[in-house]
């Protein structure tokens, strides 16, 4: 991958460019009509204490240096230089049981081309309980042979396809393959950016297990021009034997935005790994029981974890653009902290999903 400098005005045109393009709705209290019709809405309340908290850490850090703020180590590779950030989290991992999700699947016969329910019932009736069953069948032993060959020889990415397509990609089977991971495997990725479309990313936050510890890498700007060297730090997690990648909402909004900020620097594209969107497991289990989906509202009301000084993600570009305007480290301090609790709220949701889909019973 070549390294193609930003220059060094794009933190000013960056700036500007805020200003006048905010992507966000303010709503008044409890207006679940106007949030209903919005993607992307930000209750004034919120609105409010975020700008008064902003007022806040402008004053309280005003002439405060960076490093006395984080504490953090410069990382170098052939994109540049960029700032690091480590922390740890204790995490506790289920048990997990590969043989029961392999008993489970083996089960299910309308992973056969041309088996659905109805089909599946008259055969099970038959005494073809298994996929393996089906091996002796005329017509679906091809079938069920080309379908074992994927479970039991393929990756965990050509399962998931699999499962996905005779099902769907939020299917518990689907999740399940998960399972075939070690925990050192997953990846968990959050970023934050400034703006939904073709803007740069500030800040990457990635989880990995560690000792059965949750380890949080951040990689932050201090400058727009430190982009591309934090995307070849964050494209280094993403490397190995057997990587797992776990966002939230990562498919329609991370992974894309990062590819995206990927061709801009012509650094190519993502490697095909596995991805679990938590999100789409998620609707699956809770979606006819909580008021809401969203990251901050799970970690809430299934984790049982409430947020001090938080910041919505969507003012993240504000919080950013007065440290770029002033030099202020001050405003820095919510988005880290948010972006951290991000990846490990993801992390713990993960391993909650993933304990009742293939845990030991």
């Amino acid at each position: 991958m070549s390294a193609t400098h930003a220059p060094a005005r794009i933190g000013s045109l960056w700036q500007q460019r805020i200003k006048t393009m905010r992507e966000y709705e303010v709503v008044r209290d409890g207006n679940v009509f106007g949030a209903g019709f919005s993607n992307n809405v930000v209750f004034s309340s919120d609105y409010e204490q975020a700008h008064h908290q902003l007022d806040m850490l402008m004053e309280k850090h005003q002439d405060v240096p960076f490093h006395a703020i984080f504490s953090g180590t410069e990382v170098f590779n052939e994109c540049g230089v960029c700032f690091s950030l480590k922390s740890r989290q204790s995490l506790k991992i289920p048990s997990l049981d590969p043989d029961r999700f392999r008993s489970e699947i083996m089960e299910d016969l309308t992973l056969v081309h041309g088996i659905g329910p109805r089909t599946q019932t008259r055969l099970r009736s038959k005494g073809f309980r298994t996929l393996s069953d089906l091996m002796q069948h005329p017509k679906f032993r091809e079938y069920a042979h080309d379908v074992l060959t994927c479970l039991f020889g393929g990756d965990s990415a050509e399962i998931m396809d699999l499962i996905g397509w005779r099902h769907a990609k939020s299917h518990p089977s689907v999740l399940g393959t998960a399972g075939l991971h070690e925990p050192e495997d997953y990846v968990f990725l959050d970023i934050e950016t400034l703006g939904l479309f073709s803007r740069p990313v500030v800040l990457f936050g990635i989880g990995t297990i560690e000792n059965s510890n949750l380890e949080v890498h951040q990689y932050l700007l201090r400058d727009i021009d430190e982009e591309q060297a934090a995307l070849m730090a964050t494209l280094g997690h993403l490397s190995g034997d057997r990587p797992a990648l776990v966002t939230f909402n990562g498919k329609s909004f991370d992974i894309p935005y990062v590819s995206d900020r990927l061709a801009y620097y012509g650094m190519g594209s993502l490697a095909r790994i596995p991805h679990f969107d938590v999100l789409h497991f998620s609707r699956r289990r809770w979606k006819n029981q909580l008021p809401s989906l969203r990251l901050a509202a799970l970690e809430t009301d299934i984790l049982g974890i409430r947020r001090e000084d938080d910041i919505p993600g969507q003012m993240v570009p504000e919080f950013y653009e007065a440290y770029l305007r002033t030099g202020n480290c001050g405003p820095l301090i919510p988005v880290v902290e948010h972006n951290k609790q991000d990846v490990v709220s993801l992390a713990l949701l993960f391993f909650y999903l993933l304990g009742e889909t293939c845990g030991r019973l």
